[in-house]
């Protein structure tokens, strides 16, 4: 589909990050203040969720000590995902060279030779 009155097509733009500077600066903006309302909105609720957690984890037997042990595995994966995510944009960003440490010490491998 199109993503402007234009007639642009999704189809049309760059993958990763370089699709950030392909769209317009009003996309750009549209989706950061969507993701923002999202935030907002889970904002308002976020008490209930905690409750309601709190009250499933009861429901199981859970003692204190295991209840924080799953809140720290949860945590834990969280920290994860987060350095996953960062690590694929850092890797995006190496212009297909993985071995970046080589470049910078005078000995540059040709990772794509034979392709």
């Amino acid at each position: 589909g199109a993503y402007d009155l234009a007639g642009d097509q999704f189809s049309s733009l760059p993958t990763g990050l370089k699709a950030l500077s392909a769209l317009p600066a009003a996309g750009v903006a549209q989706t950061i203040g969507f993701i923002g309302l999202i935030e907002l909105g889970f904002a308002q609720i976020k008490e209930e969720l905690e409750a309601d957690c709190e009250a499933r984890m009861d429901a199981a037997g859970w003692d204190d000590e295991k209840k924080d042990s799953k809140r720290a595995i949860e945590l834990n994966n969280g920290r994860a995902a987060q350095m996953g995510i960062l690590a694929l944009m850092v890797h995006e960003q190496l212009d297909n060279n993985p071995y970046i440490i080589n470049s910078l010490l005078g000995s540059p491998v040709d990772f794509n030779a034979g392709f």
